[in-house]
């Protein structure tokens, strides 16, 4: 699987979703990735964010196109929307998309033990992703 075929997967999703046409246009021309937070307003990712991207990238061979932030009860929150190396599984992951949910990976900045893979609500919201549930 190539970097190339995932970052493809990953503009047709980031389509999907209705981000911000900049968002995607920074995304295929600069391998930038945004993040959304209060309510789906969109940042660049800071320095720390990107090195923790790039450490979940290579860990699981896998591409962060979008990362919404939240901060809980249970710490700050980074939930990133990749595309993984496992084909086979993309038509199930744009599915769950067009249904208001995303297999993504949570990292909790507060609590390491309390980071996991799981499905997130989300909707798209002022160019960015407002996470539901």
């Amino acid at each position: 699987m190539t970097r190339e075929m995932k970052k493809a997967e990953a503009l047709e999703r980031m389509k999907m979703l209705k981000l911000h046409s900049n968002v995607i246009n920074e995304f295929q021309n600069q391998d930038k990735v945004n993040l959304s937070e209060n309510g789906g307003f969109l940042y660049w990712l800071n320095d720390d964010q990107k090195r923790r991207v790039a450490e979940f990238e290579k860990k699981y061979d896998a591409l962060v196109y979008h990362v919404i932030r939240n901060i809980t009860k249970f710490g700050e929150l980074l939930s990133y929307l990749y595309v993984s190396d496992s084909e086979e599984e993309w038509e199930m992951d744009r599915e769950d998309l067009r249904n208001g949910t995303a297999l993504v990976y949570v990292e909790n900045l507060n609590d390491k033990w309390c980071s996991e893979f799981g499905s997130i609500g989300i909707q798209p919201s002022l160019g960015g992703l407002l996470r539901t549930a």
